[in-house]
This record gives structure tokens, C-alpha cells and sequence, in this order.
């Protein structure tokens, strides 16, 4: 997850725990740090790579376009889904993460209630990442 409000990070860390999904979750705060990490699992086998990226557009240090558009060009990490999560509504974020090649976008509500929505949201991409490692079709 790159996200770097606190409290969001709390909000997405508890809808995805009420989905079961049994994710481990690694948080970074910002663009730069999120680059980091894709070009760390690159150098180092051994290093996680994410099976799912949520990501928010609006960061400090790299805005999250940037942090899709160089983890799209990371040889571990170019194929995980990345499923948008951000307070824009604008259209034009949308298209242009469309354009960059997102999986999803999930608009942050301000209801507690809608925002649980998003751990079913992320088990579903799961589950469609892992099928597909595994050769099944859904």
C-alpha cells in the first residue's frame, strides 16, 4: 500500500483484515519510497513483491503516476494488479490512471460502512492474481 495518510492507511489495513483476505501488508508513505521498493525486489530476489499495489495518486515526494509508471517497468512487480485509492473524483485522474494501466479505482468514501467495500474489493483482485498464477480461469 502507498498511502500516506494515516488514518487511511488504518481504514484500508481494517477492511482488507474483515475480508480475511490473510494479506501481509507493507506500507510506504510516499512516491520515493514506493519506487524504492520495486527496484529493491528487483535487485533482491529474496525481497517481497507485492501481489496487489494500492495506490494512492495524490503523494508526497512522487505522485502516484510516477510510482505506476516505473513499477510498470520493474521485472518483478510489472504484472501486480494496482488498484487506485484516492479522495479524487476528477475525471481526468481517472482516464489518465486508466492510461497507465490500473486495475481498479475505488473512490475513498466518507462513510465507514462503504469504505469496508474495499477489502471485498481487494480479496476478489487476490484471488483473480492468484488464479491466474496458477494457470485456472475464472
Amino acid at each position: 500500500m502507498v498511502e500516506d495518510n494515516r488514518a487511511d492507511v488504518f481504514l484500508i489495513r481494517e477492511s482488507i483484515e474483515a475480508a480475511c483476505t490473510g494479506a501481509t501488508l507493507f506500507v510506504v508513505q510516499d512516491g520515493e519510497r514506493a519506487i524504492r521498493f520495486f527496484e529493491e525486489a528487483d535487485r533482491d530476489p529474496s525481497a517481497p513483491s507485492p501481489d496487489i499495489v494500492i495506490l494512492d495518486i495524490n503523494l508526497p515526494k512522487k505522485s502516484g503516476g510516477e510510482v505506476l509508471s516505473r513499477m510498470r517497468l520493474s521485472q518483478r512487480c510489472a504484472h501486480a494488479p494496482i488498484l487506485i485509492v484516492t479522495s479524487s473524483n476528477s475525471e481526468k485522474d481517472r482516464e489518465t490512471m486508466a492510461l497507465l494501466g490500473v486495475n481498479g479505482y475505488f473512490r475513498k468514501p466518507s462513510v465507514y460502512e462503504e469504505f469496508m467495500k474495499l477489502g471485498g474489493l481487494v480479496k476478489g483482485m487476490l484471488e483473480v492474481q492468484s488464479d491466474s498464477r496458477s494457470g485456472s480461469r475464472p
